[in-house]
């Protein structure tokens, strides 16, 4: 089979709400839609005083990269800050969570393996009432 390069220079156009959360949304930037067969590039935007509840996944790992603003994320129990230029690396079967404490947007991109399964425990209550 063979793949064709991509360059999307409107890619943010398809920003939607994250179920569950309150104040954040995400766009798929490159995923099988456009042709990518093993992992989906998203990036995602909280809002002041948005948050993505606390879940976990059993066998997806992520990889993310702050591109802008700062947020309070929890990690397997711990509490960290993450800034523009952090990075976070989330193995699979670990809880976490993210808020944004701050008055100024956060966004940062994340990198998921594509599945059939991708399968989300939720560990608190949907906050988007």
């Amino acid at each position: 089979m063979s793949l064709s390069a991509l360059v999307d220079h409107h890619a943010e156009r398809d920003m939607q709400p994250v179920g569950r959360a309150r104040g954040a949304k995400k766009a798929v930037l490159v995923g099988a839609e456009h042709g990518a067969p093993n992992f989906d590039l998203r990036l995602f935007e909280l809002e002041p005083g948005g948050r993505i509840p606390a879940h976990k996944h059993p066998d997806i790992e992520h990889e993310q990269y702050v591109l802008s603003g700062e947020m309070t994320v929890g990690l397997d129990g711990e509490v960290h800050t993450a800034s523009e230029g952090d990075v976070l690396f989330i193995p699979a079967q670990t809880p976490h969570w993210y808020e944004n404490q701050t008055d100024h947007p956060v966004r940062f991109l994340c990198t998921v393996p594509q599945t059939d399964s991708y399968e989300t425990e939720w560990l608190e209550a949907s906050l988007d009432s």
